[in-house]
């Protein structure tokens, strides 16, 4: 059947219909098969001249028992201390991370924003979070380099010692908040001068136009918030006047 994996007796049938000369519409006709399944069947096992029916057939064993015998990524371990219940800490972590991962950011980086998160210190070293994690340090190093260049965590080095820490703190979303403030300005102005270049009574530039618009008001919105959020922290300062 069309769904169903190709047999070992299918690859020899491919093998020799090649060794034919035919075209990969025609030995999937013969076997009731797409066009494309063979295409594909042959482009992963060598190729047109190289395809090999035994070959072919033991590497897709071979990709079956690596793909039974991969395991699932761990949650993050939880956290016991302060008498919390690792399993509730466990997962509140993981639901923070779906949440940030369904708002767009890849999978491993909401992983380590989440892991770090719901550390009280807000600081782990690449070990701590290959530990809690699970995965690889190369995964890690890759994803402290995404997340440091969106400004969403920094790094600081131990003293006297060769380890790195990667730290977030309470400004994490303040410096999210601003990054998104001035890609915002970046994108209205590029989008007042589309509208500009393609003509401001055209469908193409109104459209540029009415994004400009959006995006100003937004910025302003947002703008007015920053203000009142750092107005809030600084009525929050020991000795300031209530």
């Amino acid at each position: 059947m069309p769904g169903d994996r190709l047999t070992d007796e299918d690859r020899r049938h491919i093998a020799t219909g090649l060794a034919e000369g035919l075209g990969y519409t025609e030995i999937g006709r013969r076997l009731g098969r797409p066009g494309s399944t063979i295409m594909r069947e042959v482009t992963r096992n060598g190729g047109p001249d190289d395809y090999r029916a035994q070959r072919a057939q033991e590497a897709t064993q071979q990709r079956a028992r690596r793909h039974r015998q991969a395991k699932p990524p761990a949650p993050p371990l939880g956290d016991s201390s302060h008498g919390r219940d690792p399993q509730a800490v466990q997962d509140i972590t993981q639901s923070f991370a779906t949440l940030l991962e369904q708002q767009g950011m890849p999978r491993m980086a909401a992983r380590v924003l989440a892991c770090l998160h719901v550390t009280d210190s807000g600081n782990l070293t690449a070990a701590d979070l290959v530990q809690r994690l699970r995965v690889s340090p190369a995964s890690i190093s890759q994803t402290i380099a995404l997340l440091e260049q969106q400004g969403l965590l920094k790094r600081e080095r131990e003293p006297g010692g060769r380890r790195e820490r990667y730290v977030i703190d309470d400004e994490l979303w303040v410096r999210s908040t601003l990054a998104a403030l001035q890609m915002n300005e970046t994108l209205a102005a590029t989008s007042q001068r589309a509208a500009e270049v393609l003509g401001a009574a055209t469908p193409a530039g109104a459209r540029f136009g009415t994004s400009a618009e959006f995006l100003l008001l937004v910025n302003a919105s947002l703008g007015q918030v920053m203000q009142q959020w750092q107005q809030d922290q600084a009525d929050r300062q020991p000795g300031h006047p209530s």
